[in-house]
């Protein structure tokens, strides 16, 4: 489906990451693992499980420097980015009048002004082949407030006009540009978070577990990252060819409860 494509996913060591790059993989795009440290050893697995070419890059996006010599050397490399996953995050938790600065100006940086920087890099060769997906990763905090991530909601709500100015500049020209909008997902963070919740409350993994989803999803149970997976891949086939500027949830009913 999507072999001779290059896709490049950011944060893409562990969890969702991960999950998207081997669903993009799967359907026989090549793949750029990034991570802030160089994903080899996941790198080497992707390949010899699908068979795909797969390079691994470490860059720090929060410098825009360090964004464009790896922009500069992938496409010089590949010619082109077919595939754009804006993936990586950094998260903190403070309530406002305590919010660091300094981690303010990170979370612009990694969450908002990244994604900015790698659509531009990525958009002129994109528009040469006539062809392109970009996906932003977003989240239900796109749509909904939580206390103490003002970083978090703030970027991932702004994401979504980002994806709509993308989308309306680029409907002429083969390219498409959408928004996914996770809600829960087993991530490594999220079971850390959940285990720090049982063990404060004197409670099980499992009793924990239920309460928060519970107070978050109807489903009750966790997004599958492979969901999320399976959904990029969609965006990227002929049959999502007319889908663009979107903002898609994959929340398991928490934005209509």
């Amino acid at each position: 489906m999507l072999k001779d494509k290059w896709a490049l996913v950011t944060g893409a060591t562990a969890g969702l990451g991960l999950a998207v790059a081997e669903s993009l993989a799967g359907a026989g795009a090549n793949i750029v693992l990034h991570d802030l440290v160089e994903p080899r050893e996941t790198r080497d697995r992707l390949r010899s499980r699908f068979d795909v070419d797969a390079v691994s890059v470490a860059a720090d996006l929060s410098q825009r420097s360090s964004i464009e010599t790896m922009m500069a050397e992938l496409l010089g490399r590949h010619a082109a980015i077919d595939i754009l996953v804006n993936n990586a995050v950094v998260r903190h938790f403070a309530p406002v009048e305590a919010f660091a600065p300094e981690r303010w100006e990170e979370a612009l940086a990694v969450n908002l002004s990244a994604p900015f920087h790698l659509i531009r890099l990525a958009l002129p060769a994109m528009r040469k082949r006539g062809w392109g997906r970009i996906i932003n990763m977003a989240s239900i905090y796109s749509t909904r407030a939580v206390t103490d991530r003002i970083d978090y909601v703030t970027t991932k709500t702004a994401i979504l006009g980002m994806t709509r100015a993308v989308a309306i500049e680029t409907t002429t020209g083969g390219i498409t540009c959408n928004a996914i909008c996770p809600g829960t997902l087993q991530t490594p963070a999220i079971q850390e978070k959940i285990a720090s919740i049982a063990a404060a409350e004197g409670r099980t993994i499992d009793e924990a577990t239920r309460d928060y989803l519970a107070a978050r999803q109807p489903t009750g149970r966790f997004v599958a990252m492979e969901g999320v997976g399976a959904m990029v891949v969609f965006l990227c086939g002929q049959a999502a060819q007319d889908i663009t500027g979107a903002t898609l949830p994959i929340d398991g009913g928490w934005s209509i409860a």
